[in-house]
């Protein structure tokens, strides 16, 4: 395999489980713009620990995950509390913060970033994404997939429904925030070189938007609009300075045909010929089980007879 091809296979990957982080808190109705920071707090943490406690990266990335999701677990008590574009103006806050810790923490680099020793190559990383991906999948499948949905759909509703709605909204955020703590971690590890200027509000910005372009209506919509983001730009390459033009206007094309996304639940289910399209999908409607018209008129008429 060439190094370029690699490249964009390892960057696919990383994007992947972005993506994936950036779901789950869009699958429960939050706008969540300080993706990219749990990001950072998962690469920092992963590089420190191969750095200083000598861990093999397959024990740092994973501990970094959860690191960044105790973290996030902290913070989403007091965010959580606001909604729509306050949500969105805590989470852009909050980053801020963070990357301003990292740049002023020498014990990291600061802004001078921080080299990572520990070596990863393009097969964990996809090994990692792959179960990401799977690991997500399953999740959605169960109860928890469908409260998540529910509260997505409608808060209230889902509210009187006996679901804890904020616990769901608590869990999702701090579920996604560890996800892009791993991917921040793959991504430190591979690079061998991290800097808190990478993790700005555009990467928060951009996750957002390969899991809008995808769909958040199934689990698949992260993989696919990742994908597009990722391989897009290069297939595009040949127009030179216009390719990002080219990407820009594809993309306008894209939602304005496809609002809802590239992958919906109706049609996993039309695909899938009526059953259940896996784990994130809707479900399927329920048989009709109301009388044919006509019928109950036709039973009067039979009860008339007999009692004649």
């Amino acid at each position: 395999m060439s190094g370029y091809l690699e490249g964009i296979l390892v960057l696919l990957a990383v994007n992947v489980v972005f993506a994936y982080g950036g779901f789950l808190p869009l699958a429960a109705g939050q706008l969540n713009l300080g993706l990219a920071d749990f990001a950072a707090i998962g690469a920092y943490a992963s590089a420190y620990l191969s750095n200083v406690f000598k861990l093999s990266p397959l024990i740092a990335i994973p501990s970094a995950g959860i690191v960044a999701g105790l973290v996030a677990l902290a913070v989403a008590v007091p965010v959580l509390r606001t909604r729509g574009i306050y949500l969105a103006l805590a989470t852009f806050a909050l980053g801020q913060i963070v990357q301003a810790i990292i740049l002023n923490l020498e014990i990291v680099g600061g802004a001078a970033g921080y080299p990572v020793a520990a070596f990863i190559r393009f097969p964990t990383i996809a090994a990692v994404a792959v179960i990401v991906v799977l690991l997500v999948w399953l999740l959605f499948g169960t109860r928890f997939g469908i409260a998540v949905t529910a509260v997505h759909d409608d808060e209230q509703v889902a509210d009187l429904m006996g679901i804890d709605v904020r616990a769901f909204q608590i869990a999702a955020f701090a579920l996604g925030s560890a996800i892009a703590g791993i991917g921040g971690g793959l991504y430190a590890h591979h690079f061998s070189f991290i800097e808190a200027q990478y993790f700005n509000i555009s990467l928060s910005i951009t996750i957002v938007l390969y899991v809008l372009l995808g769909g958040t209506q199934t689990v698949l919509g992260p993989l696919l609009g990742a994908a597009v983001f990722t391989l897009l730009p290069e297939v595009l390459r040949a127009s030179a300075n216009w390719r990002y033009v080219v990407f820009a206007a594809a993309l306008i094309v894209i939602m304005a045909l496809r609002p809802e996304g590239l992958v919906t639940g109706a049609q996993l289910r039309r695909l899938f010929g009526g059953h259940r399209a896996g784990p994130g999908a809707s479900m399927v409607r329920a048989p009709d089980t109301r009388p044919e018209p006509g019928s109950s008129a036709r039973a009067g008429a039979d009860a008339a007879k007999e009692r004649a």
